[in-house]
């Protein structure tokens, strides 16, 4: 159970409790419905619906047992969901600093076993860290966010310059590049598929079945996951915590979270579909077989063989 219960942190819920999961799901089985539940109501019956599809097994075994062995069943998957999450966070903390030296070439470079340099006090750090809204490059707003100062609060209502393409946002257009941080990309990779994977991310990955494996890349919160772990990789905190002074990092996974599962109309919905796709593309890899026509495929060496072949066998069983 340790080791299944690893899976429920990467694909299934970052924070909520299994208890809490279920505690939800039959409060709408009693009540026969769910018109009147809150958005965070919903959120857990989304967590629930993603642990059953991730533990299949979970139910029937759950209904099978007595309270005491229940009990130690939730303890096993609490106890191998959180050391999951703990890996990452430790394996993330040396990989960020490394990509973050590599990329941006801070002077003096950035250490991963010396958090307290890390956060806004670093500059290469900070301006990854810094809101969007905000221009890090402006000694005030250096100093702003470094002091508290008023108009200069880090919350978790803004987004930091990270999770944007080039690290840069378009004030008029939020929504272009959210999500294409290099970082984010390499954070992803090294969790789900392997640390050297996060070395190459410039590409489209590495040419595997991109429509099979989209469905993996949207299954629950896995994309999500690493956004904030690369936050709390950057930040200056020893030690997880899910609030950093103002930032609560819970809220902000929902916000994300509510990103690509709220989308406000159609048009929102196709352009998160798009961006999955990105991801999709950028982990997995582009698939081009079927984009061949038939006549291609026909001239290709495995069908041009088994074509001579058949060719050879009937001519010798003319002559015969």
């Amino acid at each position: 159970y340790l080791a299944q219960g690893r899976a429920i942190r990467c694909v299934v819920t970052l924070f909520d409790s299994i208890e809490d999961l279920v505690t939800e799901n039959d409060r709408r089985y009693e009540d026969d419905g769910d018109e009147d539940a809150t958005l965070d109501q919903n959120r857990l019956q989304a967590g629930y619906s993603a642990l059953v599809g991730a533990l299949p097994w979970l139910v029937k075994k759950a209904t099978e047992m007595d309270y005491d062995d229940y009990a130690c069943l939730i303890k096993m998957l609490r106890q191998g969901a959180d050391s999951a999450r703990g890996d990452d966070m430790a394996k993330l903390k040396t990989l960020v600093s490394d990509w973050v030296n590599s990329e941006l070439r801070p002077n003096p470079p950035v250490e991963s076993d010396d958090k307290h340099y890390c956060g806004f006090v670093n500059d290469t750090c900070g301006r990854l860290l810094c809101p969007t809204e905000l221009d890090w490059r402006n000694p005030v707003v250096k100093a702003g966010i470094r002091d508290h100062s008023e108009g200069y609060t880090v919350t978790d209502l803004s987004f930091p310059a990270f999770v944007y393409e080039k690290y840069v946002a378009n004030p008029d257009n939020l929504e272009e590049g959210i999500f294409k941080g290099k970082i984010l990309v390499q954070a992803y990779k090294a969790v789900f598929t392997s640390p050297s994977s996060a070395k190459d991310v410039e590409g489209d990955g590495d040419g595997t079945d991109v429509i099979e494996n989209n469905r993996r890349a949207k299954r629950a919160f896995s994309a999500i996951k690493v956004k904030k772990h690369v936050r709390f990789a950057l930040s200056s905190i020893t030690s997880w915590r899910s609030v950093d002074g103002d930032f609560d990092y819970i809220q902000f996974w929902k916000t994300v979270v509510d990103f690509f599962e709220r989308a406000p109309g159609r048009e929102s919905q196709r352009r998160v579909k798009r961006l999955l796709e990105w991801w999709t593309r950028k982990v997995f890899g582009r698939n081009c077989r079927e984009e061949l026509s038939s006549t291609a495929k026909a001239n290709l060496s495995v069908n041009m063989l088994a074509r001579q072949r058949a060719q050879l066998d009937e001519a010798a069983f003319d002559s015969d």
